[in-house]
């Protein structure tokens, strides 16, 4: 379950690379299709709301019941968890707006991105530095297998990176090829 989450990352800073990009051509003042951007929000939103933190949740909850050794990390990490969020849903709702030609200034919405971005990567690095670490080292592979058995989700396909690409998302699959190339 540690290679999955660590793979989910893997996927998601390839995302985060295109939004940075994106945001660079945004303040460069240059074209770029928000409708990508919003693949982009709604993915994160889902998958990550649905399926990526929940996982990391239920994880972190038996870290903490059974091997964390008086540490609790699972309220820091459930509060990431939620500003991610709230963040997610406060982008994704500036960037419909824009899908339906609102006018939206151009620095506001690249402040809003950036911030986005930003927490993305500050989340993703303090799990991989400290969390993930923390986990390899305590749990013993009877954890992985109880937590494994009782995560609902394990039949779950990745509409975006998984063995099929959801319509939906087949040209931000093919822009993260691209990217990759």
């Amino acid at each position: 379950m540690l290679d999955n989450l660590m793979h989910d990352h893997v996927n998601i800073a390839a995302l985060l690379k295109v939004l940075e990009h994106k945001l660079d051509l945004i303040r460069s003042e240059k074209s770029v299709k928000y409708k990508l951007i919003a693949d982009i929000i709604t993915y994160l939103g889902d998958y990550a709301d649905k399926y990526h933190h929940p996982r990391e949740d239920a994880i972190y909850d038996y870290f903490c019941k059974y091997r964390a050794d008086g540490l609790d990390i699972s309220d820091k990490l459930a509060r990431e968890h939620q500003k991610l969020h709230e963040l997610t849903e406060e982008l994704d709702e500036v960037v419909q707006l824009i899908l339906l030609d609102a006018v939206i200034p151009l620095d506001q919405f690249s402040q809003k991105l950036e911030h986005f971005i930003s927490a993305q990567w500050d989340h993703l690095n303090f799990e991989e530095r400290e969390i993930f670490p923390l986990l390899k080292e305590k749990l013993t592979e009877d954890d992985w297998r109880i937590i494994e058995q009782n995560w609902e989700h394990s039949d779950y396909n990745d509409p975006l990176f998984g063995s099929k690409v959801e319509q939906h998302y087949s040209a931000l699959a093919e822009r993260i090829r691209i990217s990759e190339s």
